[in-house]
């Protein structure tokens, strides 16, 4: 047999599931989301279409673009919260201290008025 023509090493089944999820989260179907998102807006502020529509077609991208996180929490919950993994956070920094330059902290606080001058005479 010509090696040319045997079957790709590995599983054909998850080249192709790998395939369908690039396809459906990649540059194209956000892009689509967007457009539909954008029209479904416009239509809403025209009232050609009621709110409940609107909020299906935005709940629908949610989903879609959404559906590995929820994948994740389903398997976690199932799991009973412990993936196997443990997450162990970043440390917080502490917040920075500043300090005003001494010749700032020296200037008095005087309070400011206005209308100081105009009732005072004039001494000409």
């Amino acid at each position: 047999m010509n090696p040319d023509f045997q079957p790709a090493s590995g599983n054909v089944f998850a080249a192709a599931v790998q395939w369908i999820e690039l396809t459906l989260l990649g540059s194209v179907a956000t892009s689509v989301s967007v457009i539909a998102v954008a029209c479904v807006g416009f239509l809403l502020l025209q009232g050609r279409i009621d709110v409940r529509r609107g909020a299906q077609v935005i709940f629908g991208c949610f989903i879609l673009f959404g559906a590995s996180s929820i994948a994740a929490g389903i398997v976690r919950a199932a799991n009973g919260g412990n993936s196997g993994v443990e997450f162990t956070g970043a440390a917080v920094p502490e917040a920075p201290t500043y300090s005003l330059p001494s010749a700032q902290r020296a200037v008095p606080v005087t309070p400011y008025d206005p209308y100081a001058g105009a009732a005072l005479p004039t001494g000409r």
